[in-house]
């Protein structure tokens, strides 16, 4: 049986190639894929050939092992039907819909460990964002948000919006957003979070260090500036990491949970870093932090992350859909009017 897989073969260039799809084992099923999401941070870095040479894929995801080098099959959510099961399969899994990291690709075949069954109340569409959520989860986990604080996000992306939603959930005193396109501010805004400011407005972070919501868009001073005692940069963009130190207590902390592949920048830690006694802590999802890893594992994440997408329903900042056979046009969307764009999904006929 033949199949279409989508590669990236070189700096801004995808191809749709036909491939033989592996034996079906006794113990694997077949799924032919409905819709997949793209991940506009990881996917645009391998798009623009910004990826670092020397870095595995993903350490985790079964299907994501190897090196960053063309082509490469790259994707992470795929959304799919069971078609066929191994004779050593429960035919229960027949028809079921579900989800798995695959790249983006018609028909993919796995064993069942790495695949997982939809909640009848998530459509297609919302299980695409399974591992963003998942993401925004481990951010969550890793900020360990306190009652009372003040929390800033910088970038509203998918990652950012899905972050958003779930700071929102929390007691917070102000929760205040970050990003450079007006599309995400507004969608931001509809979460209900106190302010979304204009990353390219110049002297941004002026703004909102200098800005008093209790006091009717008072000034402050420069003694009692607006600071966050927690804050994450899911820009993307590294030189953010310079407006979340200028943002951030003494003593706060900041989530870096951008991947930021090639990207270099300067960052400033001769001023007041080096007195202000500030944690940058690194987050990614493949794997959980050491001091919560002798109670969470991944199944209990993804648990939280199930129903995370049914009282977020994420499905609502999906801009764009676009068939396999066009995916060259979503990418080069993604590369040159990303302003126009939430989430891009790929689908499948």
């Amino acid at each position: 049986m033949k199949r279409k897989t989508l590669y990236f073969t070189a700096p801004r260039q995808v191809e749709l190639c036909e491939e033989t799809l592996p034996l079906l084992g006794a113990d694997d099923v077949l799924v032919e894929t409905i819709c997949s999401a793209i991940s506009a941070g990881t996917e645009m870095l391998i798009y623009q050939g910004r990826f670092p040479l020397d870095l595995e894929t993903d350490s985790v995801i079964s299907s994501l092992r190897g090196g960053f080098k063309y082509p490469l099959a790259y994707g992470y959510a795929c959304v799919g039907r069971v078609k066929e099961v191994g004779k050593e399969v429960n035919t229960d899994w027949l028809n079921k819909l579900v989800f798995s990291f695959q790249p983006h690709t018609t028909h993919f075949v796995s064993q069942t460990e790495f695949i997982f069954p939809l909640p009848e109340s998530v459509s297609c569409e919302t299980a695409a964002f399974l591992p963003n959520v998942e993401t925004a989860v481990n951010l969550v986990q890793d900020g360990a948000p306190i009652i009372g604080e003040r929390v800033l996000v910088l970038g509203q992306g998918v990652v950012g919006l899905l972050t958003a939603s779930l700071l929102k959930e929390f007691p917070l005193e102000e929760l205040v957003t970050v990003d450079c396109y007006e599309l995400r501010r507004e969608a931001s805004i509809a979460l209900g979070v106190e302010s979304s400011f204009n990353s390219e407005d110049r002297d941004f972070d002026k703004k909102i260090a200098h800005m008093d919501h209790s006091k009717d868009d008072q000034v402050l001073s420069a003694y009692t500036q607006r600071k966050f005692d927690l804050v994450f940069e899911l820009s993307g963009n590294p030189s953010a990491l310079d407006n979340a130190l200028t943002l951030t207590y003494f003593s706060g902390r900041i989530v870096i949970g951008s991947w930021y592949g090639e990207k270099k920048t300067e960052v400033s830690l001769g001023r007041a870093f080096h007195r202000s006694r500030i944690k940058l802590i690194s987050s990614q999802v493949s794997t959980i932090a050491p001091e919560l890893s002798g109670r969470w594992d991944k199944a209990r994440r993804f648990d939280v992350a199930w129903k995370a997408l049914e009282r977020i329903k994420p499905d609502k900042w999906i801009t764009h859909q676009f068939p396999i056979e066009k995916a060259a046009e979503a990418y080069q969307l993604l590369d040159e009017d990303p302003q126009e764009t939430i989430q891009v999904l790929i689908t499948y006929s």
